[in-house]
């Protein structure tokens, strides 16, 4: 009874257009009233632990950097810089946010922080130089869930604490997936971009044009030096580089480039908070809802039916990721993994899929959880940097959905895709 209420009541306010975060919160409740097991006191309990969390502090952070980074005029010099080697290109501008993300998502670790660094900077422009705005935010927002499968990753963190696996070799085996959805996400862009005639800029390139752009963004450009120097040097977190992020934008756009107004500063901050406010309201009542999925044992029940359908490791790898794809349109990445990883792990090691592969496939199917509706987190942070509905950016992520599937099949099925690096390091 509580598993219907709670579902049906879900799709009953999705459908009557309820925004996504106050939909989970709602259908929430509804399911508490009838629990015997829960209360109503879980909702506010969960919207204080969800945002009790250091990795999340990285959200607004990122948030915050993204927007001082536009008003300052960091990201227009370091789209001034990709625009004169990519910007002749068929879609230069689309392919440029592509491997941006990818660059972000070796800074942040989490998926709806790398959509919001790297969205406040390119979604003005693309929409400026004429691309239609369901295909700008619906890449902003399929590229930045490559940031929790390029190491550092947070979920894999998660997984490795969850499972006992090794998370040295979970951020090897996450390179190459990495990479390859990076890459059939530019091939889309590509053609995507060449139907459609947004074409390159009709200028010729040369080398003092190049020299000239990267100095005048000399300070720019530092700035992701320093972030990932700084991880990979063990200076700081990718928290802690969230925050280091941040001040060195205001530094640049105040001091250095002097472009970041008192007004502009203060708009920044005002944008930035509400962004913040609202993506934690989502994430408050996602782990509610979360909580009372747990309560009922739904993901235990349908985990142990897989064994009942088929002995083919095949099959069963199918029917895993279809649970994994409906789970991550449900629930967040932390709880999909602490609650599912060590059910699903055993049935995995039985049919002789590695943990670490199968680490992979659970983080690939969850990052297409971030831009899957209802809860879909990254579709909601590009929705709210370009302040329009959901419905906008639904009608053009239908394609970046399926090349993340291609992408996930080949993760799932040919395993030396992701065990390539670690096996190097036995």
């Amino acid at each position: 009874m509580v598993a219907a209420i709670l579902f049906i009541l879900l799709a009953v306010l999705l459908i009557v257009n309820v925004p996504v975060g106050i939909a989970l919160g709602i259908s929430t409740m509804g399911a508490l009233l009838v629990s015997e097991t829960m209360s109503l006191t879980s909702i506010p309990q969960a919207l204080v632990t969800s945002c009790d969390s250091f990795p999340i502090l990285a959200i607004p952070l990122f948030i915050l950097s993204g927007d001082l980074m536009g008003a300052g005029g960091v990201s227009s010099r370091i789209l001034n810089v990709c625009n004169v080697f990519f910007g002749r290109i068929t879609g230069g501008i689309a392919i440029v946010t592509v491997l941006v993300c990818m660059f972000f998502a070796a800074v942040s670790g989490s998926g709806p922080a790398t959509v919001a660094a790297v969205g406040t900077m390119v979604v003005p422009t693309m929409l400026k130089l004429g691309y239609d705005k369901p295909f700008v935010l619906a890449l902003v927002a399929c590229a930045g869930s490559i940031g929790v499968i390029i190491p550092p990753s947070i979920p894999m963190v998660i997984y490795g604490v969850s499972t006992g696996a090794s998370v040295t070799s979970l951020f090897m085996g996450g390179f190459f997936p990495g990479l390859l959805i990076g890459a059939a996400l530019i091939a889309y862009c590509y053609f995507h971009c060449k139907r459609r005639g947004f074409k390159g800029t009709a200028e010729a390139f040369t080398w003092k044009h190049a020299w000239d752009a990267i100095w005048d963004a000399k300070w720019a450009l530092i700035n992701p030096i320093i972030i990932l120097g700084g991880i990979y040097a063990g200076v700081f977190t990718p928290t802690e580089a969230a925050a280091v992020a941040a001040v060195y934008a205001f530094v640049c756009g105040a001091f250095l480039h002097r472009e970041l107004s008192f007004k502009k500063f203060i708009k920044a901050i005002s944008t930035s908070c509400s962004t913040t406010a609202t993506t934690m309201v989502i994430l408050g009542c996602a782990t509610a809802f979360s909580k009372v999925i747990t309560i009922e044992q739904i993901p235990a029940m349908v985990a142990n039916a897989l064994m009942t359908v088929s002995s083919s490791k095949i099959v069963i790898l199918l029917l895993i990721n279809v649970l994994l794809l409906i789970v991550g349109c449900f629930m967040d990445t932390t709880p999909a993994i602490l609650i599912l990883a060590p059910i699903l792990l055993p049935v995995a090691t039985s049919i002789g899929v590695d943990p670490i592969h199968f680490g992979l496939i659970m983080v690939t199917n969850l990052a297409i959880g971030f831009i899957t509706p209802p809860l879909g987190i990254n579709l909601f942070v590009a929705s709210r940097i370009a302040d329009s509905p959901m419905e906008v950016i639904l009608k053009g992520i239908v394609p970046f959905i399926l090349v993340m599937l291609g992408c996930l099949a080949l993760i799932t099925y040919i395993p030396e895709i992701v065990m390539y690096l670690p096996n190097l390091m036995k």
